[in-house]
This record gives C-alpha cells, structure tokens and sequence, in this order.
C-alpha cells in the first residue's frame, strides 16, 4: 500500500477537478466538428481524426495541470506529470474511437444503454448529445481522469 501524505493529497484534489473542466473545454470547444464526425470513422481517416483530436485535447489539459503545478507550486514531478498525461491520452483516444466503447458496453451488459436515444433505423431521427452512447463516452473519460489525476500526484 503506498502511503500519501497531505501534500500528495492535496496535489490530487487540485488536480482532478483541473482536469474536469479541461476535458470538457477540450472536448466541447476545441475539438473540431471534423474530428468529432469523423474519429469514429474505420481505417486511417478515423485514426487520424482521433489523434488530431486526442493531441488537442491533451494540450488542454496538459495546460490546466501546468497551470496549476506552476502556480500553486504543486509537488508535481516530471514523471508524474507525464504518467497522468499518457494515461489520459490513451484512454480518451481508445474511448473516442467508438466501436471500443460500443463492444465494452455490450460485453458489459449495457448495449441497451449505449444504444439510447440514437437515430433509429429508417427513420429521420436526430442524434443528440442526450444519447446513452454519449453519458458512457464521458463517464469512462472522468473515470480515466481520475486514474490520471491519482498517478500525476502518486509518481
């Protein structure tokens, strides 16, 4: 078991909520509508737009963690500084492309869910942001942004 002292403590409660808001600044306002239609996408031109997106998005944070191991002087190591970035970076572009969540959700037992509120076949339905394919997309985000906080303050 690895012991934390406050300092630890307190690098990751900062942390966490600075890469909450980085996330959704970086993946509702920096991403491009070009990435967000087309990271899903099979072959190179998914891949690409995925990892266009994903270099953006970790800039983002990136930044936010900078910030604030800058200004409030945080205990931050090198290393753990780019364990928590990695962390991130790789699980946001695993998630991103989409058919990796969609078979996790329904290995999972929550295909149904992934499923809802997408258009339905034949018919002139409109995607929105309120879909179940979406809540899971950003629930597996923050869970992997808290891993990435607790390796930032941890390593």
């Amino acid at each position: 078991m690895i012991a934390a002292d406050a300092e630890t403590a307190l690098t990751f409660a900062a942390t966490l909520p600075a890469l909450l808001v980085a996330h959704h600044v970086a993946d509702h306002w920096v991403q491009t509508s070009h990435q967000a239609s087309s990271k899903g996408l099979p072959g190179r031109q998914g891949q690409l737009a995925c990892a266009n997106h994903v270099a953006g998005y970790t800039a983002v944070t990136a930044g936010f963690v900078g910030l604030l191991w800058t200004l409030l002087g945080l205990p931050i190591t090198p290393a753990g500084f780019a364990v928590g970035q990695l962390v991130s970076a790789l699980t946001h572009y695993w998630a991103d492309r989409r058919w990796t969540l969609r078979r996790l959700a329904g290995a999972v037992g929550q295909g149904g869910f992934y499923a809802l509120g997408s258009p339905r076949e034949g018919k002139d339905d409109n995607p929105s942001l309120g879909t179940g394919a979406y809540v899971l997309d950003q629930s597996w985000h923050w869970l992997w942004l808290f891993v990435a906080a607790l390796l930032t303050a941890l390593v």
